[in-house]
């Protein structure tokens, strides 16, 4: 009983104190120093040890510019702990005084006592770097190094480098650390990803490359390559990837599958070009079956994405002629997707493509197969307007994937569903936990569609201009894209100036896209970008529009203003990055 009271005595302790430290960030994130000042006091005296608390407690005697008692403070702490970081704390109180002589002073006792313990860098340099006092941050490191080269700080120093502006230098350390390092490659990656976002004329990326292209070529090791693809990856320069790509695999043909997903991701930004030249490659120089289905495979997606009436033929019997030399087996069920798909959705034969998924799914497949083969079967059903079928599958999938991004994908394609049946009210209720979603593109359609629903309810509490909406886009699912077009634009006549307008207005110009009109799909965007200046639709219109004239009209000049008010006005977009590299090359920069 004794032991369980002061469990009890315990935890309401440590409720009581968390409370109270709450309490005191609140009052200090709102500038109310002289309360912060009182209960981090309070807390200081309970834990006297909390090097936290004495922080703040100094910080908030200098903002109310009470400079005696910080130096009264740090001093005695100072005696009592001999802390080589309250040297530097001691030199900021002088520098916010303006005494900068004096803090030097301090700062460079705290360097000395590095050159004496390379133990103390952890505890000087953290401060350092919290007072943003780069240089001696900096001189602090390496200090510890010349003491101990047993230590590495070469990140930390690269990142320090960064924040002065020393590009050079930066990448020559995180170039180094990472090759020296390679289990340290992600985080470095990252790092310098940001550096490639902040950097708005590309003068950095060249750099990098640069630096990257001497290591190579001096050292010869795979890793540069490796690294310089990486690179080109982040740029969407995937035909220059894929050379970098080719040259591992001459000296380690083990690494085919990079290769494989390197074609996916030119597949997925529309780099048509590199995509062919990356998956022909594969099947020039594999006997991988798995490899050879999953290529033959995205080659056949791609002329199915882009195909018209006249080539359906060819592409049926090019699906035929792959099944048939690779049978139908667990190793081929993308291809016998792709077959179900086509019949379903382009050749309006939806029983043949059941019959292929209901076949497959007899096979002895895995639960991620099986669960790709039942989305599939969902998808058919409900091109059917079988709504009820699919959604029972659908909910099967989520089920049974509970927690992975496939389960994830299933639940949104319920939550469409239910849009497509006009159920709002349960369709929003299921985006709502979408949009956080662990899958980036499953919570930005998630928020899309969410967003699509609840800004046309406000103004139209029967939601009669959303229902017709749902009904085009239901339309759009089924790839019928001039009874689509028909509805939207009658959307446009009935509900002219309503908020539903803007989207209308894109979904037009899409279909238009897809049918090869391009002037008319220009005619669209242009109606928002003149007449829908707040919607949130316009980063959409401008970037879709750039790509018309740069892609398809070959009119560089007309898309280079697009770009650049894209770049200028719409950093948060997803086409940010793309619209940015693009304009770069048509500007003529040679920093890419």
């Amino acid at each position: 009983m004794k032991k369980i009271l002061s469990i009890a005595i315990f935890l309401l302790c440590f409720l009581g104190q968390a409370q109270s430290e709450q309490l005191a960030n609140n009052y200090f994130d709102r500038g109310e120093f002289e309360k912060a000042l009182v209960s981090y006091e309070d807390l200081l005296r309970s834990q006297p040890g909390n090097f936290n608390y004495f922080q703040k407690v100094i910080e908030c005697y200098q903002q109310l510019q009470q400079f005696e008692k910080a130096e009264k403070a740090i001093e005695a702490r100072l005696d009592k702990y001999r802390q080589g970081s309250l040297l530097v704390e001691l030199g900021y109180n002088y520098q916010l005084q303006k005494n900068q002589e004096k803090a030097n002073k301090y700062y460079n006792q705290a360097i000395e006592k590095i050159e004496k313990n390379a133990q103390e860098v952890y505890s000087i340099a953290y401060v350092f770097e919290r007072k943003a006092l780069v240089d001696y941050a900096l001189l602090a490191y390496k200090t510890a190094v010349a003491k101990d080269p047993k230590m590495s700080f070469n990140f930390q120093i690269a990142t320090l480098y960064g924040q002065q502006g020393n590009i050079n230098q930066m990448v020559d350390t995180f170039l180094e650390e990472a090759y020296q390092n390679q289990q340290n490659l992600p985080l470095i990656q990252n790092q310098i990803s940001r550096f490639m976002a902040e950097q708005q004329d590309g003068s950095f990326n060249e750099i990098l490359k640069k630096a990257m292209l001497v290591r190579a070529q001096k050292t010869q090791d795979v890793f540069w390559n490796d690294f310089l693809s990486w690179l080109f990856i982040q740029q969407k320069e995937y035909g220059k990837a894929f050379i970098q790509q080719k040259a591992i695999y001459k000296r380690n043909p083990e690494s085919f599958s990079n290769i494989v997903s390197l074609g996916q991701m030119a597949i997925e930004d529309n780099d048509q070009d590199s995509a062919k030249e990356i998956l022909t490659f594969v099947l020039e120089n594999t006997k991988d079956l798995e490899l050879l289905i999953e290529a033959h495979s995205y080659l056949i997606q791609m002329k199915i994405d882009h195909a018209t009436e006249k080539d359906y033929p060819a592409i049926t019997a090019e699906l035929d002629a792959l099944i048939k030399e690779f049978g139908v087996s667990p190793y081929t069920l993308s291809l016998l997707k792709l077959e179900a798909q086509f019949n379903a959705f382009h050749l309006n034969n939806s029983e043949k493509a059941k019959t292929i998924l209901k076949g497959a799914m007899e096979m002895p497949i895995n639960r991620y197969q099986l669960a790709e083969a039942k989305m599939e079967l969902a998808d058919i059903l409900l091109y059917e307007e079988k709504f009820n079928q699919a959604l029972l599958y659908y909910s099967q999938v989520n089920e049974d994937m509970s927690g992975d991004v496939v389960g994830q994908e299933a639940s949104l394609k319920t939550a469409k569903t239910s849009y497509f049946k006009t159920d709002f009210e349960w369709a929003s209720h299921q985006l709502k936990v979408l949009k956080s979603a662990s899958s980036q593109l499953i919570a930005n359609d998630a928020l899309d569609l969410f967003l699509l629903i609840s800004d046309n309810t406000v103004e139209d509490s029967l939601q009669v201009a959303l229902k017709k909406f749902a009904r085009a886009d239901f339309l759009l699912y089924q790839h019928k894209k001039k009874e689509a077009l028909t509805q939207f634009q009658i959307i446009l006549k009935d509900h002219k100036g309503e908020d539903i307008e803007a989207v209308t207005l894109l979904r037009i110009g899409k279909i238009y896209e897809k049918m090869g009109d391009f002037n008319s799909a220009l005619t669209s965007y242009e109606a928002i970008l003149a007449n829908h200046k707040e919607s949130i639709y316009i980063d959409e219109a401008l970037y879709y529009s750039a790509e018309i004239y740069n892609e398809n009209l070959k009119d560089p000049e007309k898309a280079k203003p697009l770009y650049e008010e894209m770049i200028f006005k719409h950093e948060d977009s997803i086409y940010y990055v793309d619209s940015r590299t693009k304009y770069r090359k048509l500007r003529g920069d040679t920093n890419l």
